[in-house]
């Protein structure tokens, strides 16, 4: 609770520095925002609100951990990475807090230097203890005190990592962060049980998400502290996107560490490559065919664009081909990753066929057992057939 207060007690002393930032821009972001139609105080509005959306989502994740989880060491720590990542990982960060900037040393060092090793830390043991609260595999509690002992020389020493020699310093690097992959890996394959996996899956499939949504981003729209001051349009596009990619890690972390709904991960991750996938060939299929049409109406025609046919062509080869691409898409993916699934539905599909027409009960019985042995496959079947008992006004001899 300490942790929360000076988290969220540091975010919203910056609000008032970086809306006053944000609200006096340059010149030239000013003719910018005028173009767009926009005032230097909505920007500044703009960006605030969008910051504290984005840090309101992991405090209220982690106060829901917190409130139903509380008894569970586990789940007091997630609910500890979150609150103190929002803040960190907020937009905000890149106006500087006059408040504490005004403080005294001491202070700066308990309200700032802290909570970001603590919130390091805990992202760390999140990694090595997630979801059973154990390290495992054993290493990883050495890799833990490194890591401590890391943060520490780095945050409140004068001879820290980045006074190392740069090979040192990236080799410890990629040792430290290489760790937490492998660890999840191990513990994933060698030691969590069913429950354990579907949580782990939910986290995978959270950062997965906001990373993928990120580097898309980056590549399409540009990243928001690379692009120009003036390029205000795609600035505010560039966070909102992040920022709503972003908010994946802490929904997904939550789902897993409730447990609520596990078992949809398998059906979402399904859907998620079925139509991300048909989304992007669908969208390459579009820009190729409004080029191809273009290039061919000019080569016949002999005039530079014919933009409205080109779009209307392309749209109606879109719609013909979205059911037909979608069902291989669905096939190929149950094959390639879901073997055991689509083995077992194309049995059941099967063996409904039959039912349709089979009459000799022996007969239906023996292929009853088979599907659920092929598609189930216990350790034991047995089936049990209900003796005729005899209907209301009917009488025995």
């Amino acid at each position: 609770m300490v942790v929360a207060l000076v988290a969220l007690g540091r975010f919203l002393t910056s609000v008032p520095a970086r809306y006053e930032h944000l609200a006096h821009p340059a010149q030239a972001v000013r003719l910018a925002l005028a173009d767009m139609g926009l005032s230097a105080s909505g920007y500044a509005l703009y960006n605030v609100a969008l910051d504290a959306v984005f840090v309101s989502m992991f405090a209220l994740v982690a106060t829901l951990i917190f409130w139903r989880r509380s008894d569970d060491p586990m789940a007091l720590l997630v609910a500890t990475m979150l609150v103190v990542w929002g803040p960190m990982n907020g937009l905000f960060v890149l106006t500087p807090n006059a408040t504490i900037g005004e403080m005294s040393p001491f202070w700066e060092l308990m309200l700032d230097r802290v909570p970001a090793v603590v919130g390091y830390v805990a992202w760390m043991l999140f990694f090595y203890l997630f979801p059973s609260g154990r390290f495992v595999p054993r290493w990883t509690r050495w890799m833990a005190l490194l890591w401590v002992l890391f943060l520490g020389l780095w945050n409140f020493t004068s001879f820290g990592p980045t006074t190392w020699p740069l090979p040192i310093f990236n080799a410890c690097i990629f040792v430290l962060w290489g760790s937490f992959p492998i660890a999840q890996l191990y513990r994933y394959v060698r030691v969590s049980e069913a429950t354990q996996r579907q949580q782990t899956k939910w986290v995978v499939f959270g950062v997965a998400v906001a990373i993928a949504g990120v580097l898309a981003t980056i590549f399409t729209v540009g990243a928001a502290v690379d692009l120009r001051p003036e390029e205000v349009g795609r600035r505010m596009l560039s966070m909102l996107l992040m920022d709503a990619f972003m908010m994946a890690i802490p929904i997904s972390i939550g789902i897993a560490v409730l447990r609520a709904r596990l078992f949809d991960i398998d059906v979402i991750i399904n859907r998620t490559l079925v139509y991300g996938s048909l989304t992007t060939m669908l969208a390459l299929v579009y820009l190729g065919g409004v080029a191809t049409t273009q290039a061919i109406f000019r080569t016949l025609t002999g005039q530079e664009r014919q933009p409205q046919l080109a779009v209307v062509i392309s749209t109606l080869v879109i719609a013909a081909l979205f059911n037909p691409l979608r069902r291989r898409i669905q096939s190929f993916i149950d094959r390639r990753f879901y073997r055991q699934k689509y083995d077992a539905r194309k049995t059941l599909e099967s063996f409904t066929a039959k039912l349709r027409d089979e009459t000799d009960l022996e007969t239906l019985n023996a292929e009853l057992t088979g599907v659920v042995r092929e598609t189930i496959q216990p350790s034991h079947i047995s089936l049990w057939q209900r003796p005729d008992t005899p209907t209301r006004g009917e009488h025995t001899s």
